[in-house]
């Protein structure tokens, strides 16, 4: 779209998301052009996507209740879609960026995309969702600072690193999309990439006695990841927009889809010291590095790598029920974090999920519940508004595990705005799993080993449970998560190892309230893209 239309596209976003929220709320502009270009993160030239030129894409910095306008060009020779892990898109499923709920940027095209991160603090991440093209970049960090009336539990640090932390493969992601289609796995990866690069590629620089927040978030396509920083402490302050128990680690399990946060204090002496991120629960061990850099560095890193833990699942698993949140601390409003008390709600639904793999018609296919999700011809989420029938049925996937063989299907759970659902992820397999759930926050309440079954509720943590958006699911076990459906809309809940999402390990959620007001979900945006049986359709917005 030449320069003029995009500006004049970007006007009406704007005019007609200030009907939408309130205007005292300040707004960011973002112009992004999304190209191929040549990168070399494992020393081989590839094919990678880039955001204003860079790999990975450049931060989102942004204030709890900003409004981000962020006009994506698309210049790849094929469709494009960017989606948000972690920013909720209040009442505004619309603007989610996958393909259930948004039409694909068209080749040499805009959209604007229109977001507020209402009543949202902390460490998040974008990333491209459409075909295989996470696979080659265009991913980048998104960080969202609380407002300067709100206390922080924790002093301001004397820097704010972003670490994007990955899973790679040298292989162009057109050749590992092919693999897919021909219902073959993908092979081991690659390598680890640390903010785009491999071993000792990336620096993060700190003063002598001073502290630094990381944002460490895991942008792969598969693997669970151990972080550490040779002779230095983390400690933890941050999850997926809650803050916790500040409690110290040695090193930490980030699992695919994940954020953390954690204050680390340069208390040793003056010189370098390795950052090391290794893959878990894998049988060949890919390791990675970047330097802590002193300012006042006398000497470059040496020796070994520190170290990852010894043990597998009892290690992680430990460590992940140690992740509490912390109660006397604000949260993205002035009021302390548990005075709406998930413990103290009953719950209206219980919903079993089991992730299955196997072949369907010779290829190989992923599922939850046996049923294998394929993308309809029109996003689902038009589709609803629209009315259009035959795109996809409610209660195309069963509440519980069904042992059926496993089938093909555009799979849509229904569901009641203001309902307090409980979610159990079960998993037979002998792999972890890590599910996440756009447009909300969960309750981790539960995860052990072995069956799941209504005694386990014994177990739960109804106290202080961590709330964020994703989570893990440890080889033959369980985790159980809490949900208040207050966000009306279509929702992904997906795996997040990619290879399985792109063959059907994930279906939408219809959150539905039957009042229709704005005070529930606001209209279509104006200047959403219309495709599928939608093309072509006027959208009755304010």
């Amino acid at each position: 779209m030449a320069q003029n239309g995009g500006i004049i596209l970007l006007l009406c976003a704007t005019f007609s998301v200030l009907a939408m929220v309130g205007a005292e709320d300040p707004y960011r502009f973002f112009e992004w052009n999304v190209t191929y270009g040549d990168i070399y993160p494992l020393g081989v030239r590839q094919q990678g996507i880039l955001i204003n030129g860079q790999f990975p894409g450049p931060d989102i910095y942004s204030v709890t209740n900003d409004n981000l306008i962020i006009n994506v060009h698309n210049s790849l020779p094929e469709p494009f879609l960017i989606s948000w892990n972690g920013v909720q898109q209040r009442r505004n499923s619309f603007e989610d960026g996958v393909y259930g709920t948004t039409c694909p940027i068209p080749p040499g095209k805009n959209f604007t995309y229109i977001l507020q991160v209402k009543d949202q603090i902390g460490s998040f991440f974008y990333f491209p969702s459409l075909a295989f093209h996470k696979a080659a970049g265009g991913f980048g960090g998104i960080r969202i600072l609380s407002r300067p009336r709100i206390p922080v539990p924790f002093p301001d640090p004397a820097g704010d690193y972003t670490i994007l932390i990955g899973d790679w493969y040298t292989h162009n992601h057109n050749t590992l999309k092919a693999i897919l289609d021909r219902g073959r796995r993908l092979p081991f990866p690659d390598g680890i990439l640390i903010n785009g690069r491999g071993a000792n590629a990336a620096s993060f620089t700190v003063e002598r006695g001073k502290t630094y927040r990381l944002r460490i978030s895991n942008v792969g396509l598969q693997n669970s990841l151990n972080f550490r920083i040779q002779g230095h402490k983390m400690t933890l302050v941050e999850v997926e927009g809650t803050h916790t128990l500040q409690t110290s680690y040695s090193s930490l399990d980030v699992h695919v889809g994940q954020s953390y946060s954690v204050l680390v204090t340069a208390d040793q002496a003056a010189k370098d010291y390795y950052i090391a991120v290794s893959s878990r629960f894998t049988e060949k061990v890919l390791t990675s590095s970047a330097v802590l850099h002193y300012s006042n560095s006398v000497s470059p890193v040496s020796g070994p790598l520190p170290g990852g833990p010894t043990t597998q699942i009892d290690y992680s698993l430990n460590q992940a029920r140690s992740i509490r949140t912390n109660l006397t601390a604000s949260g993205p409003r002035p009021n302390p974090q548990g005075s709406y008390h998930y413990g103290l709600i009953n719950i209206t639904r219980t919903i079993k999920l089991g992730n299955t793999a196997g072949q369907v018609n010779g290829k190989q296919r992923y599922a939850v519940n046996s049923v294998s999700f394929i993308p309809a011809d029109t996003p689902l989420k038009l589709a609803d508004y629209f009315k259009i029938g035959g795109v996809f049925r409610i209660g195309s996937i069963p509440d519980q595990p069904s042992g059926k063989k496993m089938y093909l299907d555009t799979s849509v759970m229904g569901a009641d705005f203001r309902a307090f659902v409980e979610i159990v992820f079960e998993n037979r397999e002998s792999i972890i799993q890590s599910w996440h759930l756009d447009g909300y926050s969960f309750w981790v309440v539960g995860m052990n080993g072995g069956v799941w079954t209504p005694a386990s509720r014994n177990q739960y943590n109804l106290r202080d449970a961590v709330s964020r958006c994703t989570t893990q699911v440890y080889p033959k076990s369980w985790t159980a998560v809490y949900i208040a459906l207050d966000n009306v809309g279509m929702w992904n809940l997906r795996t997040e190892f990619w290879a399985r999402q792109y063959l059907g390990q994930q279906f939408y959620l219809r959150v539905y309230s039957p009042v229709g007001s704005i005070r529930d979900e606001y209209p279509i945006p104006k200047n959403a893209l219309l495709c599928g049986r939608a093309a072509g359709r006027k959208t009755r917005s304010l």
